[in-house]
């Protein structure tokens, strides 16, 4: 009889980080007896520092959802975080488009190379990442900082109510911040908070 999925989480959530024995490293949530109750985990979920590479599609998390310095490369397909999600400092790359998420999403130290267009999320953090470009029709309710990225223009329709920080980007090293600002509004968006471009007086 095939491990209960349930059993697989809880064991996981119960190691806090410590090693986990080769035979969990083997196996995938796929390998494991789904029911879709299991797929609808109520609160957080936290699974920071663990081994765990992969997540079953359809998963539902009413929380938080912690990944952060994990080695997962790919989210699952249908993934529904209401909280935040947290993957800081982990292997991703890429997002799916099926991807929802109600609060905020921290990639700050992770792989990420693209993001989804029409993503909407409460902040957004791809600082110290390697990623290029943002997307179309990005909108993001609070902060979006892009601290230190290769980004070097700005997408269409890209709204941000909160802070937007560009320092230490090519962007905000060729463009004061009124030259920025000015950008996005001439593609359809809007920056609402403070917006940080050129690298402060003495900062390193």
């Amino acid at each position: 009889m095939k491990p209960h999925i349930k059993q697989f989480f809880e064991f996981l959530k119960k190691k806090e980080g410590r090693e986990i024995p080769l035979i969990v490293k083997v196996l995938s949530p796929r390998d494991f007896k789904i029911s879709p109750e299991e797929l609808h985990i109520k609160g957080d979920f936290d699974l920071t520092y663990t081994s765990v590479t992969l997540l079953p599609d359809n998963l539902t998390v009413e929380g938080n959802l912690i990944l952060d310095e994990t080695p997962i490369k790919e989210l699952p397909n249908n993934l529904t975080v209401k909280g935040n999600l947290d993957m800081e400092f982990g292997k991703i790359k890429s997002l799916p488009d099926t991807l929802k998420v109600g609060g905020g999403l921290g990639l700050t130290g992770a792989l990420i190379t693209s993001l989804p267009d029409n993503l909407t999320v409460e902040s957004l953090f791809v600082n110290h990442t390697p990623i290029k470009s943002i997307p179309n029709n990005l909108t993001v309710r609070g902060e979006l900082n892009l601290f230190r990225t290769p980004i070097e223009s700005i997408p269409d329709n890209l709204k941000v109510e909160g802070v937007l920080d560009v320092r230490a980007t090519p962007l905000g090293k060729k463009y004061t911040e009124e030259e920025v600002r000015s950008m996005i509004e001439k593609k359809g968006g809007y920056v609402k908070g403070e917006l940080y471009s050129q690298r402060p007086r003495g900062f390193y």
